[in-house]
């Protein structure tokens, strides 16, 4: 019997856009002629629990155990048929099926109010003049978040609308608490969950089933869906695979969990699917497989025996969205932040410009690992390619490449593809922030659609930069986002504290420099996370390299990826947490830079040692480019008309920007050379480098640097003349 998958994505990952993985995955298998389907079953949970139907029976189980109900939640049963009236509206709203219910919402008497409410003391402060449908998808959000509240506090404790159970999951050296809970009766959600998953069943008819597993917070829902199929359709086979299995699971050793799945692959699927399609076909034996991990006898094997190369990205297919429900995802605010709303606001197809990290040396990461340490680009035309392929399936055309870090080469060409093949697209994307990044650079990825980039500062700290082996500075970090501020591109950065032997003094001083680049104005967006040691990064392998770590003894069955471990040369990070965080959320608002550092901690923390002026000084002293031969020039504004007066020896240069027009009078044959310079170098043709440009002036005109310190070069430069 032929082989057909059914791809899942278990509760739950995303309400705004589909987790990209089984898109992937079914791009591969077409290309080998397999037959799948795909199902995010997290968005057909959210839905079904968020309508009129699933509110009735939510208050109906309430009603009927008759619990003790917080003052909150209490509020929320009085109000339930305000709920049950409003629901089904707010969620096509959400979905932009019911645009007008925006001026409703937006007036602040349409939807009943619970806790989350008591957030908006001061609406203009958070959302200033942000349109009527932004600020009615914000109380919109608030609203399911006191219906997640009801859920959480009644229905199931292990609610969340981007996680579920993620408790279970994180750092869950043993299984035994997840095997617990997967062994308790099954609750509403689990209900829902198993029903949808029967229904995918008998609509789909697969012969195996695999689950998709990039976080703690969809672990839960992946072991509930193969215990229910395990029980019900035992002639499935069922797998697994992710970022979870990637990180967490590589030394597993816990036999229960085949109890719920058959096999768990490892990084990239599309050579470790095939052969387990090959041998689920009978082709090959269980010793063939790769990077795969089954039970044999009672006790966890790991077969990587094959030694069939990774498919390259090349060949792995365009990414097809085909099944899912892109119309049904929900558009929703969570923080008026205009970065952070990226991750939840509008459908984004997700895509790789580059397997792996091209700098791949950052000392807290998991380089070791092969979707990190293999880096493999694709050309700017396969990924044109493809995109156009996903706008065509999905109807939408805003990417969020998922890179860990985008390559600035291959990001240059593929704006130059997008401009030249006229696509109209929206993209963002997660970058290093290191001086490749030029003013003009960034002038061209705005021009192509890209609106914002994320980038880790880690430790805003140059010691402590050095020891990450990050490969950038302070000084350049605020050069670079200054230039994608510049651009019009929004920058959101990665912090980090708590990092081996960094002292008070650095964490305080970090906290300086990130309050200087935000009052610059070169970030608009951040968050600090607390650093963890993960079993697959240098700092992990070696520890003793980075200061006296003492790593603290684990003896997992299950998950072993983060190192508990002591830092006797380091400061007491838990007392920074808050004050970071608070403080932060603040500065991003525009407000409270004046406020004393130490202001924003309990304990008390050394004053800082940076200059007040350190990120003005580093970006208004940023040394002028210096023009080289080997420099790239492009124009990417429209061609301009030359209108020629020869009695008169002048020429006259019309431009026709997206807002005016202008004009340039020049003498006949400078202008006539501009106007070949521009039709040379414009984006349609190939890209130039400076060198020929040089010789062409000076073939006819003179010195080039002439040309370089005038005005003409100037307005070019101001119009779209780009040279990085």
């Amino acid at each position: 019997m032929a082989s057909k998958v059914l791809f899942i994505t278990p509760p739950f990952t995303q309400l705004n856009t589909p987790y990209p993985a089984t898109a992937y995955l079914k791009g591969y298998l077409n290309q080998i002629g397999v037959a799948s389907n795909q199902v995010d079953l997290g968005i057909e949970v959210i839905l079904q629990l968020f309508s009129k139907a699933g509110l009735k029976k939510i208050f109906q189980e309430i009603e009927a155990n008759e619990p003790e109900l917080s003052d909150n939640v209490a509020r929320i049963v009085r109000l339930k048929a305000n709920y049950l009236q409003t629901i089904d509206p707010v969620i096509a709203f959400l979905q932009d099926r019911n645009p007008t219910l925006a001026y409703r919402i937006a007036e602040g008497d349409y939807l009943p109010e619970a806790s989350r409410f008591e957030q908006l003391d001061d609406l203009e402060w958070a959302f200033g003049t942000l349109g009527i449908r932004d600020k009615a998808r914000y109380f919109a959000t608030l609203y399911l978040e006191d219906i997640g509240d009801l859920i959480s506090e009644q229905i199931d404790p292990h609610f969340g609308f981007s996680r579920y159970a993620e408790r279970l999951g994180m750092s869950a050296n043993s299984f035994d608490e997840m095997h617990e809970a997967l062994d308790q009766d099954f609750g509403l959600i689990d209900t829902l969950l198993c029903d949808l998953l029967e229904q995918k069943i008998q609509q789909y008819q697969p012969t195996s089933v695999a689950f998709s597993v990039p976080f703690p917070g969809n672990l839960y829902g992946a072991f509930k869906c193969g215990q229910y199929l395990k029980k019900h359709h035992p002639e499935l086979v069922l797998w697994m695979g992710g970022g979870y299995p990637n990180t967490e699971l590589r030394s597993l050793k816990e036999p229960r969990v085949f109890d719920y799945i058959d096999f768990i692959v490892l990084d990239d699927g599309e050579a470790p699917i095939r052969l387990l399609l090959d041998h689920l076909d009978g082709e090959i034996p269980v010793a063939e497989l790769k990077r795969t991990f089954t039970r044999i006898d009672g006790q966890v094997t790991y077969c990587n025996s094959n030694a069939a190369k990774d498919v390259a990205q090349r060949e792995v297919g365009t990414p097809d969205y085909s099944d899912l429900m892109i119309r049904d995802y929900l558009s929703v605010i969570e923080v008026a932040n205009p970065m952070h709303r990226l991750w939840s606001d509008g459908r984004w197809n997700k895509m790789t410009l580059a397997h792996g990290c091209y700098w791949g040396k950052c000392t807290f990461c998991d380089v070791s690992l092969d979707y990190i340490g293999r880096y493999e680009p694709i050309t700017a035309s396969i990924l044109c390619d493809r995109i156009e392929e996903i706008i065509a399936q999905t109807g939408e055309n805003g990417f969020h490449f998922v890179d860990e870090a985008a390559p600035p080469a291959l990001m240059r060409d593929l704006a130059i593809e997008i401009l030249r093949r006229e696509l109209s697209v929206v993209w963002w994307t997660n970058i290093r922030f290191e001086s490749n990044f030029t003013a003009d650079l960034c002038r061209l990825f705005r021009a192509s659609g890209c609106i914002a980039v994320s980038g880790g500062l880690e430790v805003a700290s140059d010691r402590l930069l050095e020891m990450i082996k990050k490969g950038v500075t302070v000084s350049q970090v605020a050069q670079v986002t200054n230039h994608f501020t510049q651009a019009g591109i929004m920058v959101h950065a990665y912090l980090m504290y708590g990092f081996p032997t960094q002292t008070a003094q650095e964490t305080i001083d970090s906290l300086e420099m990130v309050r200087q680049l935000i009052q610059a104005g070169v970030i608009q967006s951040g968050f600090w996370h607390r650093f963890a040691m993960t079993a697959h990064s240098p700092v992990g392998l070696d520890p003793k390299s980075f200061g006296a770590i003492n790593l603290m003894p684990t003896a997992g069955t299950f998950a072993n990826n983060d190192l508990p471990h002591e830092d006797p040369t380091g400061a007491d990070h838990e007392i920074f947490g808050e004050g970071l965080r608070k403080s932060l959320f603040n500065y991003m608002h525009g407000v409270c830079f004046d406020v004393p550092l130490q202001d924003w901690f309990e304990a008390k923390v050394p004053k800082t040692t940076i200059s007040k002026n350190y990120i003005a000084n580093e970006i208004n002293n940023e040394p002028t480019p210096e023009y080289k031969d080997r420099n790239r020039i492009l124009w990417i504004g429209a061609q301009p008309e030359l209108q020629i007066f020869e009695e008169d020896e002048l020429s006259e240069l019309i431009f026709s920007g997206k807002k005016e027009d202008f004009a340039m009078e020049l003498p006949l044959d400078l202008g006539q050379w501009v106007a070949e310079l521009l039709n040379t170098v414009g984006y349609e043709q190939k890209l130039n480098t400076l060198k020929p440009i040089r010789e062409s002036y000076e073939s006819q005109f003179g010195d080039f640097e002439e040309m370089l310190e005038s005005e003409v070069w100037e307005i070019l430069r101001e119009h779209g003349l780009l040279v990085f």
